[in-house]
């Protein structure tokens, strides 16, 4: 994957995460609203509390794992040819098309060894993955989850449903962007 590529991968990734957080900011206020609607100032604190740590966790992620992938891709340079839109998948090429697979030549052994699990180097993966698991972003937004858990609890504002209810704003959030953009 050549730098242009993965830049422009990672342009179309950030203007749909634009579009997911104009949608978090949407739940949220209404969120808000109705918790000021109904005067309860305990249900507003534990969910703006609960959901700017889950949201800087899930940013701290993100970044996190894109670094990761642009470190990767800076390793493993590769270049692709222009991917034909009518031939996605090469189908009708001189090559592909003149090519016939003859049953017979397919044996019992053939089968069994596609059917093999691939062997992975699980180590590997995790180590390979530390670096965006251990990002500052997300260890700052496990922080603040703590910090601001223990400082509802230690002032007696927790309200443990509202404090779940703010951790889901982000999967609804989430939920409703993908029914709103599910034909894209």
């Amino acid at each position: 994957m050549t730098h242009d590529t993965s830049s422009s991968m990672i342009k179309m990734i950030m203007k749909t995460s634009i579009n997911k957080f104009k949608i978090f900011i949407i739940v949220d206020f209404i969120v808000i609203a109705s918790t000021i609607l109904f005067n309860q100032f305990d249900w507003l604190v534990n969910t703006q509390v609960a959901f700017f740590s889950s949201l800087a966790i899930t940013l701290g992620s993100f970044y996190g794992y894109k670094k990761n992938i642009e470190n990767r891709v800076k390793d493993y340079p590769i270049e692709y040819e222009e991917i034909d839109e009518d031939d996605k998948y090469d189908l009708y090429s001189d090559e592909v098309y003149n090519k016939e697979i003859k049953e017979d030549s397919i044996t019992k052994e053939q089968i069994k060894e596609a059917m093999k699990p691939i062997k992975q180097n699980y180590f590997k993966n995790f180590t390979s993955g530390i670096g965006a698991m251990t990002s500052f972003y997300r260890l700052f937004g496990y922080i603040f989850l703590i910090i601001g858990f223990f400082y509802l609890r230690n002032n007696e504002l927790l309200h443990i449903y509202s404090y779940l209810l703010g951790f889901l704003i982000l999967p609804i959030s989430t939920l409703l962007y993908m029914l709103i953009h599910k034909d894209n």
